[in-house]
């Protein structure tokens, strides 16, 4: 007989049970590659600053990755437009790196 799971009346935000995952360096790659497959570039940004929520948000992330907070702010804008060497850094904070691979 399978065991029911206990309930205990508390309840977590969508956002809580999001930024928990993302801590995570395997579920934060997947959460990022789902949003560059979107045609809008501006839905991997806002991935993006989801992960760097997880992690501490834009002060702590500023300065791990050596960026200034300001910068940081207006990347992960809608109208943001990372560098590449930015992104780079952003994401070796996060235990993460770019690969490219073949359009199958």
């Amino acid at each position: 007989m399978a065991k029911k799971a206990k309930r205990t009346g508390k309840t977590i935000s969508y956002n809580e049970h999001l930024f928990e995952r993302l801590k995570n360096p395997k579920e934060a790659a997947a959460y990022l590659n789902a949003a560059l497959e979107d045609e809008d570039p501006r839905v991997f940004l806002v991935a993006l600053k989801d992960v760097a929520e997880a992690h501490g948000g834009m002060a702590k992330l500023a300065k791990e990755a050596e960026l200034n907070r300001e910068n940081l702010y207006r990347t992960f804008s809608t109208r943001g437009n990372p560098r590449l060497d930015s992104l780079v850094s952003i994401l070796d904070v996060f235990n993460l790196h770019i690969s490219i691979r073949p359009v199958m």
